[in-house]
């Protein structure tokens, strides 16, 4: 494994409550891994921990087959982090953001040309980034977690910002280096994207974990066993619903097709974002 976390416990001075309060998860090589929960619900904490910008918290965490607390310089060097919001020098280029960042690191790094090019940014752009819409900073962003090819990547809402190609581009990055043997942290409430992208998911409520599996799995034991037909008749389109779990309904189902012109047939299945409101009975905005 690449990550282990076992009763991780951290609480915020003040609070009255943890922000997680003594969970476990374990994430393997090459895994796309899910943090999912409202806001609020502490991921951003946990990647705060994992990334060791929250060094003092309770419970045990290995990464890369050591304890976390012991980490030096070496584990800066193998994880690349995105943030949800853009933290770049805004009056240097893009290039020279990464140039700068990329000096930081003592391991081989990819060039700020060829990052900027695979995320669709303008390789000789002489405009400071603070000129650039909140898409293009997050690209940069992006680009910048990938300067020193880590093996452990940290993303924390990657597609915000982005209009649907763009979006759609950035879950294809994720999966190939997915696929190239780059493990993924993935942080968002966003349930489309964690569908599309993730190997399994963890739903997070108020610090606790509710359950960890694929989101196939979820959806399957969540499912509504029915099915919706549409039908011409005449002018109009009727819709109708059959139980497909019991002989009854399945024969009524049948016998709809046979006897009707189909217009659309649907299985009734729950999206994820039903399936974590029926698990953790809350919904994804707290």
């Amino acid at each position: 494994m690449i990550l282990e976390a076992r009763g991780l416990t951290y609480g915020y001075p003040g609070a009255a409550d943890p922000a997680l309060a003594g969970i476990d998860f374990e994430v393997a090589e090459g895994e796309v891994f899910g943090f999912l929960g409202p806001n609020g619900s502490g991921k951003s904490t946990t990647q705060n921990v994992l990334t060791r910008v929250l060094p003092t918290y309770e419970g045990q965490v290995q990464c890369f087959g050591e304890s976390l607390a012991q980490q030096g310089q070496a584990y800066a060097n193998r994880i690349g982090v995105q943030f949800e919001f853009p933290n770049l020098y805004e009056k240097l280029t893009a290039h020279e953001n990464l140039d700068f960042y990329r000096r930081l690191f003592d391991v081989p790094t990819d060039t700020p040309a060829d990052l900027l090019e695979r995320l669709d940014l303008p390789r000789d752009d002489a405009r400071p980034v603070g000129q650039y819409s909140k898409g293009m900073k997050m690209r940069v962003v992006l680009a910048r977690s990938l300067v020193n090819r880590p093996q452990l990547w940290f993303l924390d809402e990657p597609t915000s910002g982005q209009d649907p190609e763009h979006a759609k581009a950035i879950r294809r990055l994720v999966r190939e280096r997915a696929e190239a043997g780059t493990t993924v942290f993935l942080t968002t409430h966003d349930m489309t994207v964690a569908d599309v992208l993730c190997d399994r998911v963890a739903f997070l409520v108020e610090g606790r974990i509710e359950v960890i599996d694929t989101p196939r799995n979820l959806k399957l034991a969540h499912r509504d066993a029915r099915a919706r037909v549409e039908t011409r008749e005449g002018d109009a389109l009727v819709a109708h619903e059959f139980a497909l779990d019991d002989d009854a309904g399945k024969a009524a189902f049948l016998a709809c097709v046979r006897d009707h012109d189909v217009e659309t047939i649907h299985t009734l299945e729950p999206s994820l974002e039903d399936v974590f409101l029926r698990v953790t009975g809350r919904g994804l905005d707290g």
